[in-house]
This record gives structure tokens, sequence and C-alpha cells, in this order.
């Protein structure tokens, strides 16, 4: 059988849920490739001019390519653009909680990946 009739089999890494104290439930992927890890150190060390620009953007484009569900009053979101949307409008205490997420899931998955 020639190379191109097999069956590659793909790896995947496991998707982690995180629950606030309301019970909502966001799920971040626990993959990235090697391009956005590249990207994200590209967005986290961007604006020399305005450091607190740069973090902002870091949080939302990690956001963005980790969050794949966010569960929210029983309301599932798990479009991207939804998401990045949902994410956008988010109160000052889901931000911050979104911010506690993303630091934990880098340590544990992505320990190269300095999280905002």
């Amino acid at each position: 059988m020639g190379r191109r009739n097999r069956k590659r089999e793909r790896l995947t890494a496991a998707n982690s849920d995180y629950t606030d104290p309301q019970g909502n439930v966001l799920t971040l992927r626990g993959a990235m490739t090697p391009a956005t890890r590249l990207k994200y150190a590209q967005v986290i060390s961007g604006n020399l001019l305005s450091r607190e620009d740069a973090w902002q953007r870091a949080v939302e484009f990690l956001f963005e390519r980790l969050a794949t569900r966010w569960e929210i009053a029983g309301l599932t979101i798990d479009r991207q653009h939804d998401l990045l949307i949902r994410f956008r409008a988010a109160s000052t205490e889901e931000r911050a909680w979104i911010r506690t997420v993303l630091r934990e899931h880098c340590a544990e998955h992505f320990p190269d990946i300095q999280a905002p």
C-alpha cells in the first residue's frame, strides 16, 4: 500500500474546563501550534510605547486562540467569533477571572509561554 493511502493518526490534546464562582464554564484548548506561539511572542512584546496595550492584546490573543467553548447561565457559546465578542463585552470581574484561568492553563499546558 502506498504512502498516500495510509491514514495518519492525529494527536489531539485534551481540552480543559474551568468553572467560575457563578457556575459558568470556560473550555480551553490544550494545544498551541508553533506558529501561534511565535505570533503570541510578537504580540506580548509588541508595543514598546504602551506595555498596557501589549498586555491587553496578549490576553485577547490567548483567549481567541485557546477558548473553544463558554457556557454562561446555561447558554453555550462555541463559535469563535461569538466567543471573542462575548469576551470583549465581559465585565471587569469576568476579565479578571479569565486572566487567572489563562495564567493557570498556560502554566500547566504551556510552561514556556509567559501569560499576561
